[in-house]
């Protein structure tokens, strides 16, 4: 297996980064969360000896992603949502409200460069909409030489709040819905859902780019899920010493994904 090439783009501040600082800037005092003393990397929000940013590169991908973030959600340093954007170059992020909806993302789910998806499980869908279970973006074409992006919506929060944020913002009930029941279990160690289908974001975004043709990006963003959580954990302690796995393992299995996503975008230039 090749090496990554060393004109790889490293990828720069994103949409979440920046939806994080402007959310500082309407608190009024320091979020409070657990392992507050931890001195952390401003964007990965990883304690600082186990930082990933320097591994940090976008994929060669034909998906674009848009997070839907509830309230504090871009606070917690448990969110996975911004593993998203940290390997998906036209990813977007936005803040959810349910009376004051924000334009710009409006905007960008009528923007007719994209077919928007919202991903999410079937069994809470409550309106008329198509359910699909695989993504073809050449079947996305609406005339010769106009083809569509598939743009895919992301709810972010718990599972409670992203029902709640289905069910108050009448903008996701006109586009079809991506669904699909994984046949592993959630593997999320910091915030597991109620029911075992109910899978951090990085791992349902995983899933949907797997829906989407594109297996090779989905295993590079779950080996990223999983360094993730790893140096999460070490960072709060959370490990005992006789079941410690070397953080070297989840860094070369993540760079071995990006070789296969490498080596499959050099396929299909």
């Amino acid at each position: 297996m090749s090496e990554l090439s060393s004109k790889a783009i490293k990828a720069p501040i994103h949409a979440v980064h920046r939806l994080h600082e402007y959310r500082k800037s309407l608190s009024t005092k320091p979020f409070g969360a657990r392992g507050k003393k931890l001195i952390r990397c401003n964007l990965c929000l990883l304690g600082e000896l186990f930082c990933t940013c320097k591994h940090r590169q976008y994929l060669s991908t034909n998906v674009s992603f848009m997070l839907i973030m509830y309230n504090d959600e871009v606070l917690k340093p448990t969110n996975s949502g911004r593993l998203i954007a940290d390997l998906i170059p036209d990813t977007h992020a936005f803040l959810w409200t349910r009376t004051e909806t924000d334009r710009a993302m409006l905007a960008l789910l009528t923007n007719p460069q994209y077919q928007p998806f919202l991903v999410f499980p079937q069994q809470y869908v409550e309106n008329d909409q198509a359910i699909v279970e695989h993504i073809n973006a050449a079947e996305l074409s609406t005339a010769p030489g106009h083809a569509k992006t598939p743009l895919l919506v992301m709810l972010d929060g718990s599972w409670r709040e992203a029902i709640k944020m289905y069910r108050k913002s009448p903008y996701l009930h006109q586009m079809p819905v991506l669904s699909f029941a994984p046949d592993t279990l959630a593997t999320y160690a910091l915030r597991k859902g109620s029911h075992d289908f109910q899978l951090g974001t990085a791992e349902v975004a995983a899933l949907a780019l797997t829906a989407a043709e594109e297996p090779q990006n989905g295993l590079a963003l779950s080996t990223w899920f999983d360094l993730f959580v790893e140096s999460s954990l070490l960072g709060r302690n959370r490990r005992a010493k006789e079941t410690l796995t070397p953080i070297a393992v989840f860094i070369d299995a993540y760079k071995q994904a990006l070789n296969v996503s490498h080596e499959c975008s050099k396929r299909t230039v």
